[in-house]
């Protein structure tokens, strides 16, 4: 089932938001490879979907650090820990691993995308959405 970024994702910050909607599109991208029966060796294209989600998550990363630190947001460590393990499981990615099972893996790595899209932007990035709010009412 493909990914929906729906409005129950949203942070109401508009720029974090847009950089989410992009991180959904590259697990759709994942996620229509998998289902595509007429590639038959998707190595290289799953190469270049890893390093496309690791480059855009560094940079969607740095920008979110960024704007947290703006607004002396209380919960940034938190943040950058869960980050940093983030791009820790990325760098971990063994390509030969990822040759010999290749539909296991592109499983694998959905798995782990939908678990953070859905875990970490409904639970710790709306709370930063919730912190601008609350400083907005002060």
């Amino acid at each position: 089932m493909k990914y929906e970024f729906t409005d129950d994702y949203l942070t109401g910050i508009e720029a974090i938001d847009k950089e989410h909607a992009r991180l959904f599109e590259i697990a759709n991208e994942t996620y229509d490879l998998m289902q595509n029966d007429l590639v038959t060796d998707k190595y290289d294209k799953i190469v270049d979907l890893i390093k496309q989600l690791e480059e855009y998550t560094k940079t969607h990363f740095a920008h979110e650090e960024e704007f947290m630190e703006s607004i002396h947001y209380q919960h940034i460590w938190s943040e950058r820990h869960q980050h940093m393990t983030f791009i820790k499981k990325l760098d971990e990615v063994d390509l030969e691993q990822v040759d010999h099972g290749q539909q296991e893996y592109i499983t694998e790595v959905l798995d782990f995308l939908a678990k953070w899209l859905q875990g970490h932007i409904k639970g710790a990035d709306k709370r930063i959405g919730e912190a601008v709010k609350q400083q907005e009412q002060s």
